[in-house]
């Protein structure tokens, strides 16, 4: 099974939801790591105004990018994606 390559630098302010529908938040930006020109994770807003937490979303996470309605579907529930500030 080949792997899917997904453009993650034109998916600022996308929903971002897990493989039960649920969403998790909405992209902050693309994350670089392995390659400085080719993001491998998204950073991910969860919640509202001041309790704002972030979660990092790595490409191998993600199962489909909808262009049209601006979502990302996750391959993997939400309690696996990692938390950090």
């Amino acid at each position: 099974m080949a792997a899917v390559v997904h453009d993650l630098r034109r998916t600022v302010g996308y929903l971002v939801a897990d493989n039960r529908g649920r969403v998790i938040g909405r992209v902050e930006s693309p994350m670089y790591g392995t390659a400085p020109d080719v993001p491998d994770a998204l950073a991910v807003k969860v919640g509202r105004f001041f309790a704002r937490r972030r979660r990092m979303v790595p490409a191998e996470a993600i199962a489909k990018i909808d262009g049209a309605s601006g979502v990302i579907g996750l391959r993997v529930d939400r309690d696996t994606i990692p938390s950090f500030l």
